[in-house]
């Protein structure tokens, strides 16, 4: 049923954790911000980004990183994410990406995909991890390079280490949670640490804030509107991924994705079946529970909607089912600036009379 994945792209997927109709906070600033999707460079990030707010420092798992100026060479590794590289987008940072390596290949936000799409790779050939090696890495000669978790800065693994990128003057961030290699304790408020983070190492403090204020401005009326509400159970799952040894291993139990759901004023089916960011779940298991609504995570997925109606046709015994009710999104349920649309997109969907 599943197609297998690369085991260093499911584990990192697994801490990533991050469209039309949708006119939530995130959908207003993609196209004002994102310079790769309008082909003309930022207004403001080169003027706003100046000596005056350096030096700053940032804390980051352990290590203070320490900023004299805005990065001008950054480097995003893949980590099976778009939090960091759909971050600087937003804050109209696009122009600083000189190598890129994030992609799902879809969006909630018009136009962000194909901005992704459109930033340098640096011509790195990738590894076996499908990650850019030690000495690829310092060939792009970055001053900041973003990793989704501390795996992306180990050496065993083959990649250039936190120590090896400040002996050539490049600094290093770890995203929320990634030091920790805990995803299941994240939450929509990591995705605004990471905004603030990014905001200040490259100046733009009051972008970020607002960024920040919108989202949480959108997602609080939405939450307002379904108030007292019934929660419906809600199944989450990645399409067409393996992560494990059952049919069902890509089912979420944790993380940010139960606060988007708990948001929008759903439940997690799953949330019980493991104390872990993913379940790995029998097909029994899966049958004997009540599934009220469905939302199928695409991470690259050739045919995510497909996969929700399978699915739905595969336990008629569903209220899910019976009542068709599914949903399929993709970079809004992960660690990233876009949260807010997913809560509004679930939202609508457990709750359509509420809007």
């Amino acid at each position: 049923m599943a197609k297998k994945r690369p085991v260093a792209i499911a584990l990192a997927g697994a801490l990533c954790l991050a469209t039309a109709g949708c006119a939530g906070a995130s959908a207003g600033t993609e196209t004002e911000a994102d310079p790769a999707a309008n082909g003309k460079a930022p207004a403001s990030s080169s003027t706003s980004a100046t000596a005056s707010g350096y030096p700053v420092t940032i804390e980051n798992c352990g290590r203070s990183e320490t900023f004299t100026e805005a990065p001008s060479r950054v480097v995003v590794m893949n980590g099976a994410s778009v939090a960091e590289v759909s971050t600087l987008l937003a804050l109209g940072l696009g122009d600083r990406i000189v190598s890129n390596q994030q992609t799902y290949g879809m969006s909630e936000v018009a136009g962000r995909a194909k901005a992704i799409g459109a930033l340098p790779t640096g011509g790195v050939k990738l590894n076996e991890a499908y990650d850019i090696p030690r000495e690829a890495m310092l060939g792009l000669r970055p001053d900041l390079v973003l990793s989704v978790t501390t795996y992306g800065f180990e050496a065993k693994n083959g990649f250039a280490t936190r120590d090896q990128l400040k002996a050539v003057r490049a600094n290093s961030y770890v995203s929320p949670q990634g030091c920790a290699d805990d995803p299941s304790k994240m939450t929509v408020s990591d995705s605004y640490k990471l905004l603030r983070d990014m905001g200040k190492v490259f100046n733009v403090r009051d972008r970020a804030e607002k960024l920040i204020a919108d989202s949480e401005k959108s997602i609080a009326a939405v939450s307002a509107k379904v108030k007292g509400e019934q929660k419906p159970r809600v199944m989450v799952l990645f399409a067409n991924m393996s992560m494990g040894g059952n049919d069902f291993s890509s089912v979420v139990s944790r993380g940010i994705f139960n606060d988007i759901l708990a948001k929008a004023g759903g439940a997690n089916a799953f949330e019980s079946a493991a104390r872990t960011t993913f379940a790995d779940l029998s097909k029994e298991k899966v049958a004997a529970t009540d599934v009220d609504a469905l939302v199928v995570i695409s991470y690259n997925a050739d045919d995510p909607t497909g996969y929700a109606k399978k699915l739905l046709k595969e336990f008629p015994q569903w209220p899910a089912a019976k009542n068709n009710t599914y949903t399929v999104l993709s970079d809004s349920m992960y660690l990233g600036p876009s949260n807010d649309l997913a809560v509004d997109r679930v939202a609508r969907m457990l709750h359509p009379d509420a809007f």
